[in-house]
């Protein structure tokens, strides 16, 4: 029983570096903003909105949080996943495409976390894409309280 899991294990890994392999030749291709001021912004840090390499798309984190006047965080991630959302049409991908929904919080992740799941339960749907939620002590963007990353496959 043991020998054939390995078997299997092994396989697919075998597949799976097969796959990079075949693609670590090609060039990345990157997304940058359309915006000006946000286009300049990633220029100065160095860093794309997008990097698409073979058949997977790895988006940049993107921050929600409040804004004065606010007083829960559903406003912060609702403006978070409607740029996500511009990104992935951009890309010609959707949320059916997401594999990877990876988020880092700042502060107690569990307080966020009600807020963070009414708003990606209206854009992410079964078959489910996997997530991690890790807690960090503080984020690039100092009023942020939450960082969404995606791995996608390109559609």
């Amino acid at each position: 029983m043991h020998q054939k899991h390995f078997a299997s294990v092994a396989a697919a890994f075998a597949l799976a570096l097969s796959a990079a392999a075949a693609h670590a030749g090609e060039p990345k291709q990157t997304l940058m903003p359309e915006h000006p001021e946000a286009r300049a912004f990633q220029e100065f840090a160095g860093f794309s909105d997008a990097v698409i390499h073979g058949d997977t798309i790895h988006l940049s984190g993107v921050v929600a949080g409040p804004v004065p006047g606010e007083t829960d965080l559903t406003p912060g991630y609702e403006r978070a996943f409607a740029r996500i959302d511009g990104i992935l049409k951009r890309l010609g991908a959707t949320w059916d495409d997401v594999l990877v929904f990876d988020t880092f919080h700042a502060g107690k992740t569990s307080a966020q976390l009600d807020d963070l799941v009414t708003v990606k339960n209206r854009y992410i749907k079964a078959p489910f894409p996997a997530w991690t939620a890790v807690g960090v002590t503080e984020l690039y963007e100092p009023t942020a309280v939450t960082e969404i990353k995606l791995t996608v496959r390109k559609p």
